[in-house]
C-alpha cells in the first residue's frame, strides 16, 4: 500500500485521544502487512498518522509496545466484528450459527486485507495462543460445536479451527485481485461463505469412490505425530 493511500485512509488532527490511538495502530497494521516489523518506528507511524511525535510516544512509548497494542487492537476489533456483545468466557449457549460467523469473518478479511494479515502472521507464530482475545472466543466457538450434537465425530477442532481461519484471510489476497469495488468484495465474501458451508456440509470427495480411505487419527503413527 502506497504512503498517500495511508494517509487517506488514517485521516489527520482529530482530537480525540482514543481516534488518535486508532488512527496510530491502523497505520501501524498497515505497515506491518506492508514492511513487516523491522523498520518500524513510533516516529515514521506518527507521521503517517498526522500525529505530533510526542503524542505517539505518549500513546506508546516503545516500538514493541506499539506493535503488540496494535496487534491485540486488531483481535479485539475481530472478536467485536464477529462475536459482538458475547461474554468472553463464553458463558452463553453456542448458537450454532455456522453462515453469521463465517459471513462476519469474510467480510472483516475483505475489507481489512492488511490488518487481518498482520493479526495471522502473528498469531501463528504465537506460543500462546489462548491470550489472543478473538482465537480464544473463536477457538471455544470451535471446541463446543465439536462436543454438541450438531457435528459430524472425529473433527480434531485444532485443525478445523485453523484451516478455517489460515483460508479466510488468505482468500482476499486473491479476492481483491479480481475486485475493486465494495460490492465485488461483498459478493466475493458471499462466494467464500457458501463453499466453506458446502464443504462443512459434504465435502469434498464421493465416498462410494473412496471406500479404502481412512482418515482416522489411529490410521496415523505416533512417531509421525511427534516428529
Amino acid at each position: 500500500m502506497a504512503t498517500d493511500e495511508i494517509k487517506r485512509k488514517t485521516g489527520k488532527g482529530t482530537r480525540d485521544p482514543q481516534k488518535t490511538r486508532e488512527a496510530i495502530m491502523e497505520v501501524t497494521g498497515k505497515l506491518l502487512a506492508r514492511d513487516g516489523p523491522e523498520g518500524l518506528s513510533v516516529s515514521q507511524v506518527a507521521q503517517l498518522a498526522g500525529v505530533n511525535r510526542g503524542t505517539a510516544y505518549h500513546h506508546f512509548p516503545t516500538r514493541e509496545q506499539l506493535i503488540d497494542e496494535t496487534i491485540a487492537w486488531v483481535s479485539n476489533t475481530l472478536r467485536l466484528e464477529v462475536f459482538g456483545d458475547e461474554p468472553e468466557d463464553g458463558s452463553l449457549e453456542p448458537r450454532n450459527k455456522p453462515r453469521e460467523i463465517i459471513e462476519k469473518l469474510a467480510s472483516f478479511a475483505m475489507e481489512n486485507p492488511e490488518l487481518g494479515r498482520v493479526w495471522l502472521r502473528e498469531l501463528l507464530s504465537n506460543s500462546q495462543p489462548a491470550s489472543d482475545p478473538f482465537w480464544n472466543m473463536y477457538k471455544g466457538h470451535v471446541d463446543r460445536f465439536v462436543e454438541s450434537e450438531f457435528s459430524q465425530p472425529g473433527i480434531d477442532s485444532e485443525v478445523h479451527a485453523i484451516t478455517l481461519i489460515v483460508t479466510v484471510f488468505l482468500w482476499p489476497v486473491w479476492a481483491r485481485a479480481h475486485t475493486q469495488s465494495a460490492a465485488g468484495r461483498k459478493r466475493m465474501a458471499s462466494r467464500f461463505t457458501d463453499e466453506m458451508l458446502r464443504l462443512s456440509l459434504h465435502g469434498t470427495l464421493n465416498k462410494e469412490k473412496f471406500q479404502a480411505l481412512d482418515v482416522s487419527s489411529d490410521s496415523v503413527p505416533d512417531a509421525v505425530i511427534d516428529e
